[in-house]
């Protein structure tokens, strides 16, 4: 049975349940950032999945992007380059962050893994993100 590592509920905020993943908005105002978690039991690496569920992840992901840049473009920080990593060193269960990056964001040109202490979003600028998020991800 799948259950969400518990780390990405004090993280993150819930948007969308896809086909394969759950969506969720990474919580740091900073950046759009939605955070893919495939609601498949026991996985850790995307080999793990089936060769249906690794194609329809690329097809999430791809939303998943659209979803950054619309959040981007509520919040007036269009996004410049999207970042797309499976890294699971301190939250082992397969998840794919995918992160839109600006020229004058804190981390740039660096990763955003470690950097410094996320921003949490405040209700209003949660609503917006959310919305713009969510909004894209139907589309899937």
């Amino acid at each position: 049975m799948f259950a969400l590592d518990p780390a990405f509920a004090a993280t993150s905020h819930p948007l969308l349940e896809l086909a394969l993943c759950e969506a969720r908005l990474q919580d740091d105002a900073r950046y759009g950032w939605v955070v893919l978690i495939p609601r498949v039991p026991a996985v850790r690496e995307l080999e793990d999945l089936s060769a249906d569920d690794q194609a329809r992840l690329m097809a999430e992901i791809l939303a998943a992007g659209r979803a950054v840049r619309a959040v981007g473009a509520a919040l007036g920080r269009p996004v410049e380059k999207l970042n797309i990593g499976a890294l699971g060193n301190v939250t082992p269960q397969l998840h794919v962050h995918v992160v839109g990056r600006r020229a004058d964001d804190p981390a740039w040109p660096g990763p955003v893994w470690g950097h410094s202490a996320a921003l949490p979003y405040d209700a209003e600028m949660l609503a917006m993100a959310t919305q713009a998020a969510t909004g894209a991800l139907r589309t899937l």
